[in-house]
């Protein structure tokens, strides 16, 4: 999908700060952080949305779960994570290519306070 943003960084066509690859995700820096780390983890193949990779390849949504667990370790996030999978506009998603947002750093507790 030559439109897809992230299909595009799987390509190569678009740079990003990869930090894991296999050959069925990749995971980079996101561009605008909300954490101190900050990673999305995309599968190669294009999913729009949680809800489809679950649905098309169950074992593609396993992996990459476990691509994101794999990131946080080797960010040092051993005292805790968030993973966030926002699914369709109204919660939020801005890129319809499944990707996972590795969070943490910092207290994430919600809510705050």
């Amino acid at each position: 999908m030559s439109e897809c943003l992230f299909c595009r960084i799987v390509e190569g066509d678009v740079p990003a700060d990869i930090v894991l690859r296999t050959d069925r995700v990749v995971a980079f820096r996101d561009i605008n952080p909300q954490a101190p780390v900050h990673v999305l983890v995309i599968p190669t193949s294009h999913h729009a949305n949680a809800a489809e990779i679950a649905a098309a390849d169950p074992a593609l949504a396993g992996e990459l779960l476990a691509a994101a667990a794999q990131v946080a370790e080797a960010e040092g996030l051993s005292g805790g994570y968030r993973i966030v999978l926002n699914t369709g506009a109204d919660a939020g998603q801005t890129v319809f290519h499944v990707h996972a947002h590795v969070l943490g750093g910092r207290d994430l507790l919600w809510p705050p306070g």
